[in-house]
């Protein structure tokens, strides 16, 4: 399956998220960074990285007495293809539409909001 095709779960992304924030983890470091966020079992966390790992979404290397995890799913890759399915699905394929609505839904700062700006200048800018 190609990367792009690949849908990552929920629970599939919150490992995912760990492995790119710090690669090479064992199953016990990424459970034990899991668990800081939300109450879940070591043998979940152990049963979906190795599913992960029969879907190739993670690789391993063994040292001594346990594996180390790596991500393979690009993580750029991975948050396209989910924000781009969102747009598609949710909002008939208007990223305008989705930004709206997500800003709308938040209480953005004023250093969030001056970013925004910011970003927006700069893709203007690009047409010129």
């Amino acid at each position: 399956m190609k990367e792009a095709d690949q849908k990552p779960s929920d629970g599939e992304l919150e490992i995912l998220q760990e492995l790119w924030a710090k690669p090479g983890q064992t199953v016990q470091e990424i459970h034990s960074r899991i668990e800081l966020r939300k109450k879940v079992g070591y043998t979940t966390t152990l049963k979906q990285i190795q599913r992960m790992f029969e879907k190739k979404m993670v690789s391993r290397t063994k040292e001594t007495k346990s594996f180390i995890y790596f991500a393979i799913l690009d993580e750029t890759t991975t948050k396209n293809s989910i924000f781009n399915r969102l747009t598609k699905t949710l909002f008939k394929g208007s990223s305008k539409e989705m930004m709206l609505h997500l800003l709308g839904n938040q209480t953005n700062s004023k250093e969030e909001l001056s970013e925004l700006k910011k970003w927006i200048e700069q893709q203007e800018n690009k047409d010129k």
